[in-house]
């Protein structure tokens, strides 16, 4: 529970210290956008996070098999990957037509 805490704790943070950046040409700054990206950016960690942490147990158990987990991982972290600069990309444009 405390690293919920610290997590949410630290995304605020930053979203409070980047506003005054994006709103210098007078436009209103737009938090649904920044609090989307950082929840995007969270949920991207924490699913790499996962997948590595299981790839490497399952390597760990079955080492003959390491390089088709190895591959299976990379596939799968670029899809998260690919659908995390989508969702970024959405929270941007958002935030630029706001």
């Amino acid at each position: 529970m405390v690293n919920w805490v610290k997590i949410i704790g630290l995304t605020v943070a930053a979203m409070a210290v980047a506003s005054p950046v994006f709103g210098q040409d007078g436009s209103t700054v737009s938090f649904s956008s920044a609090f989307g990206a950082g929840l995007v950016l969270i949920g991207a960690g924490l699913g790499i996070g996962k997948i590595g942490a299981s790839a490497v147990e399952s390597m760990a158990r079955q080492p003959e098999v390491a390089n088709n987990i190895q591959t299976a991982m990379i596939i799968a972290a670029a899809l998260i990957e690919g659908a995390t600069f989508f969702a970024l990309a959405v929270c941007w444009f958002g935030y630029a037509t706001a």
